[in-house]
């Protein structure tokens, strides 16, 4: 054991004070192996107290790792979800304990290129996607594993292809062909039975042929823990008919990432037979994953797949059961999930059982309008789904998006969150909970990681395990910490749940103290977004994070740090309502007028500063020279949600959101169609983000423009009529008089949370559902084609209640 490491044990009870919240609690044991042998330190967490100790039993956790390995770690040269991923640290039981105990580190780190001693593959162009849209695919999804094939259940790919089994960020097939006699299948029919579980008719050859076909195929596949399909031959001829029964299985270990940006990573898979299972190795030092492949006949196993030669007697039946493992492996061989006692497994019925009892739960809708019915039943079920099990932190996680997010992104979970407060509460819980656990507590610039800074992004891939990225726990967002705080004000307003905002008081003061001390190093009061440089190119650190999405009017960019408007808006509106909670809650007045001091300075300082009064709208942002960034963008939505707007400008706002330049018949563009870097495409300069549009719908209704945000409502529900009642995460935004039917964009997530939540958020306010303390205020504004709507046994602090809006024709409303 190391005088360095025996250093910083023993300093641990000092270094805690003010460091630590008061949950969770429990004992940590670090055992350290190396030559010398063994040594072991007891850290107790308490009450935001430490005890360290030489001895101790019965520990909550345990970490085990050499000595060297954890002086970097104290050192600031890695992080701790990067060693875990890499295998080089081993956590045993209650993981958020060593979370949190990562508060107890030196401030100052700097992780990046962690283990530059590691060799690295090469980075290749990809050339971008092969043209196979996600709009041609079927895929199924159970927490982070999740199968996406073509409409025939195939996995036929490129490296850069959208296709393929992933589990934990990372591709274990990309190939997966089924043939008859060499011959492919073509589909007859798709059976959705739930989010993991997906039935095809097939029958051998082109489609022409289906009026001679003699045999049936049928796949019925799922996922789980494992990735399972039964494959069924059926032969209604006259005379048994034998067969030559071709499956191909392969694996590139390919990252979603990489997929998602075009990139392509060289690595030497291998592969080895054993016991009639195919088995695909990938290797890189300490990581190790693999993909077991078995069946349940008797096949010939090769390098490439399994032969099966089966004979099938007239109008009889042949089935092979196929299972599929996804192994992380560390360099004992125990696979990652082993090493965490405090994972829970759940079969897939009891899965199926957990979706549905959450789907009655939430209120009953009765509604004439047929695109909101479908729209409300969809996000349901699949915000019910979209969890998985991570690493476990004993509940489940929000899951953001297939393909793309099938893991925890922060801004994404606190939006879709606040979307589903009134029918979802627990999903506002569990985002809380991690949120809070993975807070910022150290100064690394390779993560964007600051004190009180709340995540955006962790993954587990091979990038983040060696630090090739910073995915591991990326923090480059300048929204999610002001976000946190605004869904742990408005969590309280409806549930009254003030035990939580307690929990979480240590955590919302550090957000708050991000704001004042970290978020502005211009230093005039505003919250920036700086550059971050990632494999794909530049992005900012607000939603619409693509570089050319932050521009002006001629379509110049804007220069780095960025004061994006809507940054602003958020930051006000946190600061508000953590002065609520301090008032309430947290028995500290003074603390409550200071924010609400700080609030309105900022109000007055932003509309001072963004306003173009020649334009009738906000700057999209400011340069750290002081100059306005003039774009009109969807963003000014965003500042009618938060509050920041005064009221003489609302009128002026709502008419440029409803105007043709940003309205496109299906909702509201992220760029308006007048600007010079607008593309209907562009994700970020001209697509429609049904998110986007919720959160200004529920702007326009705070402000009082119930018509405005009606109109807005309706044609969203009405383009989700297209995707079969879900939305995905974005679509074109070409005028609706143009394309008549809302176009889908080549690759994009669905389900997506946010816009899972934005269906429900929409019904929020079109039934102006509004806690005031002990009673919800409905106050709706339905429009008359939309007819009735009754939204039944609405939870809340109030108990239960219902809300009833009668579609009626709209007049002057005074505004807010």
């Amino acid at each position: 054991m190391s005088a360095e490491l025996d250093r910083f044990f023993a300093s641990l009870p000092e270094v805690a004070r003010g460091r630590l919240p008061t949950t969770p609690a429990g004992l940590i044991a670090f055992r350290f192996v190396s030559e010398d042998g063994p040594s072991t330190w007891f850290v107790t967490l308490d009450g935001g107290r430490v005890r360290v100790d030489r001895h101790g039993h019965d520990p909550d956790c345990v970490v085990e790792t050499r000595p060297d390995t954890f002086e970097r770690l104290v050192a600031g040269a890695d992080h701790t979800l990067a060693m875990l991923f890499r295998g080089v640290v081993s956590v045993e039981g209650d993981l958020p304990l060593f979370l949190v105990f990562r508060r107890l580190l030196p401030i100052r780190a700097d992780s990046a290129g962690s283990v530059a001693a590691e060799p690295t593959a090469e980075i290749l162009p990809g050339g971008g996607h092969d043209g196979i849209g996600l709009h041609d695919t079927t895929g199924i999804f159970y927490g982070n594993m999740f199968m996406i094939s073509n409409r025939n259940g195939d996995v036929e790919t490129e490296p850069v292809t959208p296709l393929g089994l992933f589990f934990l960020d990372t591709r274990f097939l990309s190939t997966w062909r089924l043939s008859l006699d060499g011959e492919k299948l073509t589909e007859l029919s798709i059976e959705d039975v739930c989010s993991f579980e997906s039935r095809f008719a097939l029958v051998p050859g082109q489609p022409t042929y289906y009026v001679q076909a003699t045999t049936s195929i049928l796949r019925h596949r799922s996922v789980g823990e494992t990735f399972e399909e039964a494959v069924t031959l059926i032969n209604y001829a006259a005379e048994p008919v034998r067969y030559a029964v071709r499956l191909d299985v392969g694996a590139d270990f390919a990252e979603v990432q990489e997929i998602r940006d075009g990139l392509r990573r060289a690595r030497e898979v291998s592969t080895t037979i054993d016991d009639s299972s195919l088995r695909l190795h990938y290797r890189r030092r300490t990581l190790h994953r693999e993909t077991v492949v078995s069946a349940s006949e008797p096949a010939r196993v090769d390098e490439r797949g399994f032969t099966f030669t089966v004979s099938v007697d007239s109008h009889s039946t042949w089935t092979v059961r196929l299972r599929v493992l996804t192994l992380v492996r560390d360099l004992s061989r125990r696979d990652l999930r082993e090493r965490l006692r405090s994972s829970t497994h759940r079969s897939r019925a009891e899965a199926g059982r957990e979706i549905d009892q959450i789907a009655a739960a939430v209120p009953e809708l009765r509604a004439e309008h047929g695109p909101l019915s479908e729209a409300y039943r969809r996000s349901v079920l699949d915000l019910a789904a979209l969890y998985h099990q991570g690493l476990n932190y004993r509940d489940r996680l929000p899951a953001t998006g297939l393909p793309w997010s099938m893991t925890l992104l922060g801004r994404e979970s606190l939006v879709s969150s606040l979307q589903v407060l009134p029918f979802l509460p627990h999903r506002a819980v569990s985002t809380l909970r991690i949120l809070a656990l993975s807070q910022g507590a150290r100064i690394d610039p390779f993560r964007g990681e600051q004190p009180g800074r709340i995540v955006q992004e962790s993954r587990y891939g091979e990038s983040a395990a060696f630090a090739d990225t910073p995915d591991a726990a990326d923090y480059s967002a300048a929204d999610t910490t002001p976000l946190f705080v605004i869904l742990l004000d408005e969590y309280e307003r409806w549930t009254g749940d003030a035990e939580l905002v307690r929990r979480y008081e240590f955590e919302a003061r550090a957000a708050i103290a991000w704001l004042d001390e970290y978020a502005d190093p211009v230093g005039d009061g505003y919250v920036w977004s700086t550059r971050r440089q990632r494999p794909g190119g530049l992005v900012n650190e607000s939603w619409r994070n693509s570089v050319e999405s932050i521009c002006f009017r001629d379509g110049r960019l804007a220069t780095f740090p960025q004061a994006i408007c809507e940054l602003q808006g958020y930051a006000y509106d946190a600061r508000l309502r953590a002065a609520r909670m301090a008032r309430l809650f947290w028995n500290d007045p003074a603390y409550a007028d200071r924010l609400e001091r700080a609030a309105a300075a900022l109000r007055d300082r932003f509309n001072r500063d963004f306003w173009l009064p020649e334009r009738g709208y906000y700057a999209l942002a400011l340069q750290s020279d002081g100059q306005r960034v003039d774009a009109l963008a969807s963003n000014v939505g965003h500042l009618l949600w938060s509050g920041i707007v005064e009221p003489e400008h609302a009128e002026r706002l709502a008419g440029h959101l409803l105007g043709p330049a940003l309205f496109s018949g299906w909702g509201v563009r992220t760029l308006a169609s007048t600007e010079g870097q607008y593309n209907p495409l562009g994700h970020h300069t001209g697509a429609i983000w049904p998110a986007d549009n919720s959160l200004i719908v529920w702007g326009l209704r705070r402000y009082g423009f119930r018509q405005e945000a009606a109109r807005i409502a309706r044609a969203l529900l009405e383009a989700g009529q297209h995707f079969q009642g879900a939305l995905p995460a974005y679509f074109a935004g070409y005028d609706r008089a143009t394309t008549r039917v809302p176009v889908p964009h080549h690759a994009t997530d669905s389900p997506y949370a946010p816009s899972a939540g934005a269906p429900l958020l929409l019904l929020r306010a079109l039934l102006g559902l509004e806690p005031r303390e002990d009673h919800l205020v409905i106050d709706a504004g339905v429009p008359e084609d939309m007819g009735h709507i009754e939204l039944l046994d609405i939870r809340g602090r109030w108990g239960y209640i219902d809300a009833l809006g009668r579609g009626r024709p709209f007049r002057d409303q005074p505004r807010a």
